[in-house]
């Protein structure tokens, strides 16, 4: 099950995992995009707000039915909260916690009984802003750190009923959530807001949703059975840069 499945790095999950055979269940509030994933991957679709917990215990009620287990709960959906506290209202508070965390959390519950029969694996996709705060971004960036402890707290009460929890944490990706960000930043074309947001990256670029889709393929499977609490960081290199120096690269007066 993969929530936040019809669109970005949630789609390209469930092209991967369709791809390697397994029995796939998208899980989105929005039909449409399910049903293209699902069209396009032999993948159920299902519409459910992931953070209502009536919704999510049918969603999962409704895989179990039709598959009869649960082998993985792919906690992907997320947004929101893009402005400082100062500027963030109680209702964009509310909002930002439900889309990134509070989604996560019924979900997790939801599907943890059907995962510990089966010694199943929670992936929880959280973000760079999970170990670092950007500028004007205190919603998402609050949410997106707490999903790991989120991880940590499933990995550590789950672990001896058989479950593993790990999470992603990925920079910046090229998905149509982003593309608004760069939108809004004031870029004419995401490429130009992704060149500029990746420049000083080691690998110079932002990273395709299939490349974060291999990492959650890779956590929600036997390859990493030994591993759980665990945190995946796939950010192009920016969490290795040390800041106080990219004044050197940029050649400002007075440095170097």
């Amino acid at each position: 099950m993969i929530t936040g499945g019809g669109t970005g790095i949630g789609a390209a999950t469930a092209r991967l995992y369709a791809e390697a055979g397994a029995h796939v269940v998208v899980v989105g509030r929005r039909k449409e995009p399910l049903d293209e994933v699902a069209a396009a991957t032999g993948a159920v679709a299902v519409v459910a707000d992931a953070s209502e917990p009536d919704q999510a215990r049918a969603a999962v009620a409704a895989t179990l039915e039709r598959f009869g287990r649960l082998d993985v709960a792919v906690a992907n959906a997320g947004g929101h909260g893009l402005s400082s506290v100062t500027e963030t209202d109680d209702d964009e508070w509310t909002l930002s916690l439900k889309s990134n965390l509070t989604s996560a959390f019924i979900f997790c519950r939801a599907a943890l009984p059907a995962l510990v029969e089966t010694g199943g694996q929670v992936v929880v996709v959280s973000s760079l802003a999970g170990l670092f705060a950007g500028p004007g971004v205190a919603g998402y960036t609050v949410g997106k750190h707490a999903l790991i402890g989120l991880t940590r707290t499933i990995a550590r009460d789950y672990g001896p009923r058989g479950v593993r929890a790990n999470a992603v944490c990925p920079g910046w990706v090229r998905t149509a959530m982003a593309d608004g960000e760069m939108t809004r930043a004031g870029y004419a074309e995401p490429d130009d807001g992704y060149r500029a947001a990746t420049a000083e990256l080691p690998l110079a670029r932002a990273a395709e949703p299939e490349e974060i889709a291999s990492i959650i393929r890779f956590l929600g499977s036997s390859d990493s059975s030994y591993m759980t609490g665990a945190v995946l960081v796939a950010d192009g290199g920016a969490h290795i840069v040390d800041v106080p120096t990219l004044a050197f690269l940029r050649g400002e007066p007075g440095v170097g």
